[in-house]
Formats: C-alpha cells, structure tokens, sequence
C-alpha cells in the first residue's frame, strides 16, 4: 500500500513539473518575466486570479496579445492541474 501511495505522488510530482516547466518556458523559471515581451510578470498573483485567467484563456473569454498562444498551452491542463500551477504562481513573491 505505502508503494501504492508513493508511486502516486511521484506521478504527481512529474506531471506538476512537467506543466509548470511548460510555463516556465515563457514566463521564467520563478515567473518573473513577461512571457515573450507581452504579458504580466504573474509571479505572486493569487491563486483566485491565476484559476480566472487560465480558465478564461482556456474557453476563450480572456486573453489580449497573448490570447492564441495561451489558449493552445492550457487545452489540456484539467482543473486541478490548472489549481495546482495556480498555487505554484501564488507562491513566487
């Protein structure tokens, strides 16, 4: 059972940092850099905006410049992967 629950939270883990590194691409390794010159520097918002925005970029009711780019990133990121990289971006002040 114990190798059960550690193998999941290792899977976790992997597919955490396989999306934030996706992100990071852009937006830098603490999400201090304006992705490709033209968004916000989103280190630090709060997890409430983050899940708004990614949402939004996702259905297709937010986004500026970056609108396109985005909404091809975040199709597959299921809600509680889009939490858990709103949490990350939270937590870089």
């Amino acid at each position: 059972m114990k190798k059960i629950v550690l193998g999941t939270l290792i899977a976790a883990a992997s597919v955490m940092a396989a999306n934030w590194a996706a992100c990071a691409s852009c937006h830098g390794a603490k999400a201090e850099k304006k992705a490709l010159g033209k968004s916000q520097v989103i280190a630090g918002w709060d997890e409430a905006k983050t899940i708004k925005t990614l949402k939004g970029y996702k259905d297709g009711s937010y986004g500026g410049a970056m609108k396109g780019v985005m909404k091809g990133q975040v199709a597959r990121l299921s809600d509680a992967d889009i939490k858990d990289l709103a949490k990350k971006i939270a937590s870089f002040k």
